[in-house]
């Protein structure tokens, strides 16, 4: 099958990992298994390992490459929080844990999908395509105070971009297209990184409630985790980052009521040779912890 997406940090990945034969894997952000289809070659365990996505694009390669009748392996086509609840209530666990919090490449290079402003396509950034909200309906709807509330937090953008951003917006609605509105928040003469990346990241992270996710499924994730078992999670941006630090780091330092150890005390990101091939790395953090 033709690689759709090219995983970042995977030679980081297994050596973090350290995948053995016979190991139980959960990948809580599977999408076309750029990582998991390395680390299920080494371990050949797919009865007992799980693939999440809450992509639905995804899981339909997910299931042409790992028909069920053939491997067995467990595919659920939930967002990682959901997916986490429920197989703590069926009392799994694993001995290998990898979220890649990032978006993938035919996302972002699907103009339907709506998440990149490269591409012309309607307002949508929804990774759940089953879900009601939209890019749409928070550009063309959503308040002026709640549309800078979200630039600020969300994208980190400063008070007065924030400002004159959501005001462009409200006052010129509606809006259609990504490209329309990445063009009406651009000046003229720009250079460098693109005016709308941080208003387009802080859409994309309220449609699909990014942070939250993270938050409430960190808490969760020694519970999925055998004894010994590994954790490693890749992020793309500070926000998300920040979120995983401090949870690694409050649950680490409890002394003997600690439930993971830091693998790593500096976040690992790509080399030159990985970014020359894959731009889309540069801003990749890998952090992992083992459960005690």
């Amino acid at each position: 099958m033709e690689e759709l997406h090219k995983p970042v940090l995977l030679s980081e990945v297994l050596e973090i990992l350290q995948p053995g034969m016979g190991e139980s894997y959960l990948d809580l952000t599977a999408g076309y298994a750029g990582h998991a289809g390395k680390i299920l070659a080494v371990t050949r365990n797919y009865k007992e390992s799980v693939l999440v996505d809450r992509d639905e694009n995804a899981i339909k390669v997910l299931t042409k490459k790992y028909p069920e009748g053939e491997f067995g392996l467990e595919i659920l086509h939930e967002d990682f929080y959901n997916a986490a609840q429920s197989l703590i209530k069926c009392g799994k666990t694993f001995d290998m844990i990898l979220a890649d919090f990032g978006v993938s490449s035919p996302q972002l290079d699907n103009s339907e999908r709506g998440f990149s402003f490269m591409h012309e396509g309607e307002l949508d950034m929804r990774m759940d395509q089953a879900q009601d909200l939209s890019a749409e309906t928070i550009v063309n709807h959503w308040s002026e105070k709640r549309l800078i509330e979200i630039f600020e937090t969300y994208g980190e953008e400063s008070v007065g971009l924030a400002r004159k951003h959501a005001r462009e917006i409200v006052y010129n609605r509606p809006w259609k297209t990504t490209k329309e509105l990445a063009e009406a928040l651009s000046p003229k003469g720009w250079y460098g990184k693109h005016p709308a990346t941080k208003v387009f990241q802080a859409i994309r992270i309220a449609v699909n409630d990014e942070l939250g996710l993270i938050e409430r499924t960190l808490p969760l994730i020694p519970k999925l985790l055998k004894s010994g078992g590994r954790i490693a999670i890749i992020t793309f941006h500070s926000l998300e980052d920040r979120l995983v630090k401090q949870y690694f780091k409050r649950v680490s330092s409890l002394g003997e009521e600690s439930e993971l150890e830091i693998l790593n005390k500096t976040p690992i990101v790509a080399g030159m040779n990985e970014l020359v091939i894959n731009p889309r790395a540069r801003s990749a953090k890998l952090r992992a912890a083992r459960k005690i």
